[in-house]
Order: C-alpha cells, then structure tokens, then sequence
C-alpha cells in the first residue's frame, strides 16, 4: 500500500487507533475489536510486546481489510523491524529524522509527532506531509490545535493525547485531519477482562460522533 493509499484511508475514516496493550494475546484481540467496530486502521505501537509479530498476525488475518501501522516508532532499527513485518506506516512520538529517511527509502507514510512551531517546521522541512501532534491535551487541547492551523493552514495534523469520544468534534473544528486516539479507546482493563466488546462499543460510538463532527456546518 502506497503512502497516498494509506493517507487516503486516514482521511476517510479520520481516526488512528493508538493500540498499546500488555502482551501479545490482547494486542491481537484489540485490533479484532476496533475492526469490528468499523474502524479499519491501527497503529500498533512499540511498547507491545513482541509488537512486529502482532503487525504480522493482524495482516495475515485482514489482509487489505485493515490497514496496520507501528507507532511508538523511536529509531531506524525500529522502523526497520516494523516494516519487515509489514507495517503500512509509522508513526513517532516526535521528530525521528534517521525514521523519516528510511521510510522514505521504502516509500512508506512516516507521521513524525512535533508539539512546537519549531519542531513542525523542521519536520517539514524532512518532508513529512502528515504530523502528529503530540501530547495535544496537555497544551491546550482543540485550542492548540486551531493556533497552530494559522501558520500551518496546509498540514495535515493528527491530534493525539487527551483525544476522546466528548472532544473529538472540537478537535475536528479546531482543523485536524484526523484525530489519534488511545486508552480512551483502546482499554486495557477491556482487554484484561476478556471483554474487548467494550472497545467495538466504543469504536462504534467514535466514528459515529467523527461522521456528525465532519457534517457540522463549521467544518464544511
């Protein structure tokens, strides 16, 4: 899957699932989940253990069905290892330059996260034509967001930390092009108490409140 395929399929859905989980079993468990609940995308991230094997059995049991990603992505090494899993993009907490140099190598989407004005030009500068936002509800949330649309009106930016079910509209007013979104989403007691329907619950919930928010006449 091309960069612009997988970009396309962000934009669709407007939502990248943040999956950290505590082994194995429950990362695969909550890809099963969030796919269920009608969202095809997730962005494994590195703290899962044997997080590669997870990327692997999520494209072995989707196929094209679900497109999977890395997150938590901090070195060359790791991109690598995510790539030879399969991993159709790779997502930084912040600017990894080796990171966005090999993904461009391969021709795979790199979100390289950035907080600053400073770090957004210089991972711009990289080339990156996505970025993260990150720790987003720390700084002020949508607020942050929409202060950032003003000098970068052309960036895609995710949002990710803090986003959840009763914010995500204003962070799609604020501008994002899509929003990042973990333990709210993604629950780890869900997942120990063998209950990952709450997460389908919750992902259906999530994209239907993304729909109405990119309905809203302010976002039109």
């Amino acid at each position: 899957m091309t960069a612009e395929n997988v970009l396309e399929k962000i934009a669709g859905i407007g939502i990248v699932p943040v999956v950290r989980a505590e082994s194995y079993e429950h990362g695969c468990h909550a890809v099963e989940a969030l796919y269920a609940g009608g969202i095809p995308i997730v962005e494994i991230t590195m703290t899962v253990p044997d997080a590669p094997s997870v990327i692997e059995s999520a494209i072995r049991k989707f196929g094209d069905r679900v497109v999977v990603g890395a997150g938590t992505v901090l070195s060359a090494d790791h991109a690598q290892r995510c790539l030879d899993a399969g991993a159709s993009f790779l997502v930084s907490p912040g600017l990894s330059v080796p990171v966005l140099h090999l993904a461009k190598r391969h021709k795979v989407l790199a979100i390289p996260g950035a907080l600053t004005p400073s770090e957004i030009i210089s991972a711009l500068a990289e080339g990156a034509s996505v970025i993260k936002i990150f720790p987003c509800g720390n700084v002020g949330g949508p607020a942050y967001l929409k202060s950032l649309m003003g000098p970068f009106p052309q960036v895609s930016f995710i949002p990710t930390g803090g986003v959840n079910a009763s914010n995500a509209i204003q962070y799609f007013a604020a501008g994002a092009f899509a929003v990042g979104v973990g333990s709210d989403l993604v629950s780890s007691k869900a997942l120990q108490a063998g209950t990952p329907e709450q997460i389908t619950r919750a992902a259906q919930e999530l994209v239907e409140i993304v729909r109405q928010a990119r309905l809203a006449p302010e976002l039109r």
